[in-house]
């Protein structure tokens, strides 16, 4: 009886291996936890519903999916843990990261261990420039949102005294730069150029130097969380400068932050995707649970999409058989129709305004 209790428990347990096994292992990777964490949950619930959407249909390849949350914090060293960790678990694919300066060192790793990489926000140029054959973006680049940030300030404020802020990290340097110079392209000099450091309360002594310098409006390269502080702080001194930023203030929390100082802030990001026809649905799908789909949770639900879309057309998840499938032609999305050029780059980016008034953030029309 021993015996066969023992045969029986081996033939359970390699069943159990078998089906664990046949799992599709798939990663998300952002910061979820640390003064990111907002945009964090927003690509795990994007790619938590992707996934149990894909799967209610069927799966792919007659597989079912598994997904895999890793938290980076935003830090570089941690996002290279987290890629190493994922690639132990066999991830075929990973939707991160948020930060430029975790995306850029983790892609090493992934391209490394033959792990196929789809960002749904880092923005530095960098990422693409590597020529990894596996790296892929469904956002822009700051090269990109750089001049169209250039232009608005170069064509509405070029009588005004303008600063230029970044918070010294690849995605905050990076876009404050690009802006910088489609600015000064147009025949503007801002008056200050100014660095601060990430992860700081106070920045006091930088709104003073700004206002003794008379700002009338700030250009902020860097992330909802310290923008916040230094537009309240400003209010606090008495300033009135309007406030420019980039995609990195599409969070509520931003608003949290500023309070009433946050109101008329200018931030460029993509087209809104809840307001696509393709998106419908699953915006509804979000809301009924109570969660809003603000910001990267829908480019994160899109990136999940696609790489499925693709392993379906490529008949495998190999990842240089997925990669070379996502540059043939374009895939729909919630997101609309996306393709991708030979850099991993989307081919047809866009930009436009939104503005923070009374609590939330509207595309300007």
């Amino acid at each position: 009886m021993k015996f066969k209790l023992s045969l029986l428990a081996a033939a359970a347990a390699t069943v159990l291996s078998t089906s664990a096994y046949a799992d599709i292992v798939i990663g998300v990777a952002g910061p979820m936890s640390g003064s990111e964490a907002s945009f964090g949950e927003q690509f795990r619930k994007g790619a938590e519903q992707a996934v149990a959407d894909i799967n209610a249909a069927g799966g792919i390849l007659g597989e079912k999916l598994k997904l895999e949350v890793g938290d980076d914090a935003c830090d570089p060293k941690q996002a290279v843990a987290v890629a190493n960790d994922l690639a132990r678990k066999g991830a075929k694919f990973v939707a991160g990261h948020y930060c430029s300066s975790s995306s850029i060192p983790a892609s090493a790793v992934y391209n490394e261990e033959g792990v196929l990489q789809i960002s749904p926000g880092s923005t530095n140029p960098k990422l693409t420039e590597q020529g990894f054959d596996t790296v892929f973006r469904v956002c822009g680049r700051d090269d990109q949102q750089g001049i169209v940030a250039g232009k608005y300030l170069s064509e509405n404020h070029k009588s005004k005294a303008i600063a230029i802020l970044n918070d010294q990290t690849a995605y905050g340097k990076g876009l404050a730069d690009e802006t910088q110079k489609a600015l000064n392209a147009a025949g503007v000099k801002e008056k200050l150029y100014e660095v601060y450091t990430k992860g700081e309360k106070d920045y006091s002594a930088l709104v003073s130097k700004l206002k003794q310098a008379g700002i009338e409006v700030v250009y902020i390269g860097g992330y909802h969380t310290e923008a916040g502080l230094i537009a309240r702080q400003m209010k606090d001194q008495g300033m009135s400068a309007l406030l420019v930023s980039g995609d990195a203030l599409v969070s509520n929390e931003f608003w949290s932050i500023t309070g009433a100082a946050g109101e008329g802030t200018m931030m460029t990001f993509g087209p809104d995707p809840r307001s696509k026809p393709e998106a419908k649905t699953i915006v509804e799908k979000f809301r009924k649970t109570g969660y809003e789909p603000e910001g990267y949770t829908l480019y994160t639900y899109a990136a999940v999409q696609i790489w499925a879309e693709a392993a379906k057309k490529a008949g495998s998840t190999d990842p240089e058989k997925v990669a070379a499938a996502m540059r043939q032609g374009q895939y729909s999305s919630v997101m609309g129709n996306i393709g991708f050029d030979k850099k991993g780059d989307v081919t047809s980016p866009a930009y436009v305004w939104y503005k923070w008034s009374n609590g939330q953030y509207a595309e300007v029309k």
